[in-house]
């Protein structure tokens, strides 16, 4: 028997022995599945945030091995960040830091 009859034949059964009318019957089965329902999302999200908590451990894990390689962490997080944007925004966005670098009188 699943879950969800096992809540539904205990609702039953309890509104029978109280005397709750069809109508209150079927309303408190209702809030019992959306309480069911909310709970398995629930689990699911915690689910999800303990994978994105070890997958960002193993994150810091590959800019330690890099650092220890020698490697800047801070440059590779700049490489990271660059190619995930699309050539057209990086290219704008370069353009606007290397026209407000000549503004504010940085030259290279």
């Amino acid at each position: 028997m699943t879950e969800q009859n096992n809540i539904e034949q205990k609702v039953e059964e309890i509104g029978v022995k109280y005397g709750f009318d069809k109508e209150t019957r079927e309303e408190v089965k209702k809030q019992f599945t959306e309480a069911g329902q909310l709970g398995r999302f629930i689990e699911r999200i915690e689910r999800l945030e303990e994978e994105k908590r070890n997958i960002q451990a193993d994150i810091r894990e590959v800019y330690s091995e890099a650092k220890g390689a020698g490697f800047s962490a801070k440059g590779i997080r700049e490489i990271v960040k660059l190619r995930r944007l699309d050539p057209a925004t990086r290219a704008e966005e370069e353009y606007m830091r290397d026209e407000y670098k000549k503004l504010v009188g940085i030259t290279d």
